[in-house]
């Protein structure tokens, strides 16, 4: 279990910079961009935050809806860029991001464009990267890499 949740894949230390900046620009962005602006709108969202129309999640309320949101957008970025449980909180970013590009913006356009205000393009940026992350892990910069110390070097 421990390897699941803490293993930071390469150790190699140009890799692992590559993926540093990675993960603190995105995590960055995502905290920056969209998590701290949900927490300050808190009141005026959660009237009409969209709830998902499939199981299990239908059964959330608004409210919750936008809290669970909330946790992904700001707890799994502040995860993402100290490198702690990396990779889960790079799929919990990464499964907001599936919501938000194919329910909460189903019919909208792929791309953004003139005349198009909402598209699914910005979620799908931000899914990118959690698909990296999840692949690659943290890297030796994380918090990971002091957690999990692996006995034998990896071949592939």
């Amino acid at each position: 279990m421990k390897k699941f949740f803490f293993d930071c894949g390469t150790r190699d230390a140009t890799a692992s910079f590559g993926i540093l900046a990675l993960r603190i620009m995105i995590g960055l962005m995502m905290l920056c961009g969209h998590g701290i602006s949900k927490i300050q709108d808190f009141q005026k969202l959660m009237k009409g935050f969209y709830v998902p129309d499939f199981f299990p999640l239908y059964y959330m309320s608004p409210s919750v809806s936008l809290i669970a949101c909330i946790t992904a957008e700001v707890g799994a970025s502040i995860l993402i860029i100290l490198g702690v449980a990396t990779r889960p909180a790079a799929f919990v970013l990464g499964f907001n991001m599936v919501v938000a590009a194919f329910a909460v913006h189903g019919a909208a356009p792929w791309i953004l464009g003139p005349g198009v205000p909402v598209a699914k393009e910005p979620a799908l940026l931000y899914l990118i990267p959690a698909i990296v992350i999840i692949l690659t892990g943290a890297g030796a910069f994380s918090l990971d890499a002091g957690i999990y110390k692996e006995g034998k070097r990896r071949r592939w």
